[in-house]
């Protein structure tokens, strides 16, 4: 069986973005922090570091809305809700 690269898992799934983002770091903190863990934990890839304009960039239309995110951020300033009803992601199996 062939393994399915995330790209592949992730066209699997359902997406109503909304237009506002339903994550929010708070960017100075962000520049102080040394592990950008969240741009290592998020399976969907949603966290980028920019280096060259110091900002973390935030694809939000990709959230899995696993919370990952939210748990791992040392500093727990990454302000994560669920998106408005009918937003997000819908997963075929549950």
């Amino acid at each position: 069986m062939k393994k399915q690269s995330l790209e592949e898992k992730l066209y699997t799934l359902k997406f109503n973005p909304d237009i506002y983002s339903h994550l929010n770091p708070d960017q100075n903190c962000c520049k102080k922090c040394t592990e950008k863990i969240c741009t290592i934990i998020c399976p969907a890839k949603v966290y980028e570091w920019n280096e060259e304009e110091q900002k973390l960039n935030v694809n939000f239309e990709n959230c899995l809305e696993c919370g990952a995110c939210r748990i791992s951020c040392p500093s727990k300033t990454l302000m994560w809700e669920y998106p408005k009803g009918t937003k997000g992601v819908t997963f075929k199996q549950g």
